[in-house]
């Protein structure tokens, strides 16, 4: 194969649960979760349970009767996560973090100072150990897609390293769910035509792939199955969208719940937005059934948004649309909200009133720039005193406390 293997993919193993571990000794080797009455985050030992993210916490604890819940301590997540992710900025300038607790390294062209990347790599995880406390797990290859399939396989607290010269067969004797960008849906439409690994995959006829996903999945995932994957280190990454979710439990989908839940993700992700002076013009919403499938709306604007009050009203018509299109459903189990097609918008431009229908949710109007306004002002009240000094009314008195907003803003995802 051409090029050598000189990308890592570095990865804290079952990072917020580890750091718990490691802040309180006594809950090493036990089943812990992140979470209060949703696992956020567990630890291996809860995970051989059946123990997952997003799990309610009655579920978690009929299936691990000795699970351990803990709040969570959000300020250390971040900075033992800045901490063991700058030791890669010791080795190379070429490092892109994805994540609180992980990122990509390209070390070629270092060898002369630091050895081979495989050294590199041993010495990364000594380090992580030794001055952060933490396991990593690393996995070194050729392509970005390889090295993350090698730090999974490596997992727990492991090192991979795929050679060039045979990483084919590394990779085609691997499931199929490894991949990057093959979730559950996409792994059982996969499955229910006989592919289960990557060899299988890469040997199934393009038309059959593209019939069952589509042309661009289909070219996709055939491409990354020879581990034909372009895609170098890129340091200026910027976000596409800005997204959060909520867990609920198994909750009726009624106003109460709905509403200051959709409030709560709205003013998360609009006050990141305006913080780096953007606003996006498309907002997605997710809606989650007890029996775990899941819907999504989504609606275009004209305009880039980034005031909470109208990305409120606009995700609850969306949510409230989804419900109709579902009114046998009797429970909800999560809510998200995303905002993509971002853009710059340092300023808010404002606009003439033409009396046209929907102009409150246009941001350059009259309402519109009240609302932006109002939400600078809170920003400002927040950056001095704290996020907890200021927030809208419905969400302080009917929201939950469950979990701590800090550990909120880390965990959220994009759609």
């Amino acid at each position: 194969m051409d090029g050598e293997a000189t990308i890592l993919h570095a990865d804290l193993d079952a990072f917020y649960a580890s750091v718990e571990q490691m802040l309180n000794p006594s809950l090493r080797g036990k089943p812990i979760a992140v979470g209060g009455g949703v696992v956020l985050a567990c630890s291996y030992e809860a995970k051989k349970f059946g123990v997952r993210g997003a799990m309610n916490g009655r579920e978690a604890k009929k299936l691990c009767p000795e699970l351990i819940f803990v709040p969570g301590h959000f300020n250390e997540y971040q900075r033992l996560g800045d901490k063991a992710i700058a030791i890669l900025d010791d080795y190379t300038p070429l490092v892109e973090r994805i994540s609180i607790d992980e990122a990509f390294a390209d070390v070629a062209g270092t060898a002369h100072l630091f050895g081979p990347p495989l050294a590199i790599a041993q010495t990364v995880r000594r380090r992580v150990r030794e001055e952060v406390g933490l396991p990593i797990s690393i996995g070194v290859a050729r392509t970005k897609h390889l090295a993350k399939i090698g730090s999974q396989v490596a997992k727990p607290n492991g090192l991979c390293f795929i050679d060039p010269a045979t990483e084919l067969d590394f990779l085609h004797n691997l499931p199929v769910g490894l991949m990057w960008g093959v979730g559950p849906k996409t792994e059982a439409r996969l499955a229910a035509i006989g592919v289960t690994t990557i060899g299988q995959l890469a040997a199934t006829p393009g038309q059959s792939l593209e019939r069952l996903l589509g042309p661009a999945a289909s070219e996709k995932l055939k491409a990354l199955s020879f581990n034909r994957d372009p895609r170098s280190i890129d340091m200026d990454r910027r976000a596409r969208s800005a997204g959060a979710q909520a867990a609920l439990g198994r909750k009726l989908p009624i106003a109460s719940v709905i509403r200051p839940t959709l409030r709560m993700l709205a003013d998360r992700i609009c006050s990141r937005l305006r913080a780096k002076s953007l606003a996006g013009s498309c907002v997605t919403v997710r809606v989650r059934f007890a029996d775990m499938h899941a819907i999504t709306r989504s609606l275009t604007l004209d305009a880039p948004v980034a005031a909470t009050g109208i990305v409120t009203e606009i995700a609850e018509d969306l949510v409230t649309t989804a419900l109709n299109d579902h009114i046998g459903e009797r429970y909800i189990t999560l809510l998200a909200i995303s905002v993509s097609h971002l853009a710059y918008q340092p300023v808010l431009q404002l606009e003439l009133s033409m009396g046209l229908a929907g102009e409150a949710r246009r941001p350059g109007t009259k309402r519109g720039a009240s609302r932006w306004m109002a939400d600078k002002a809170m920003d400002k009240v927040r950056g001095r005193f704290g996020w907890e000094a200021i927030g809208y009314a419905n969400v302080v008195l009917e929201g939950t406390k469950s979990v701590p907003d800090g550990f909120r803003e880390l965990a959220e995802k994009e759609l």
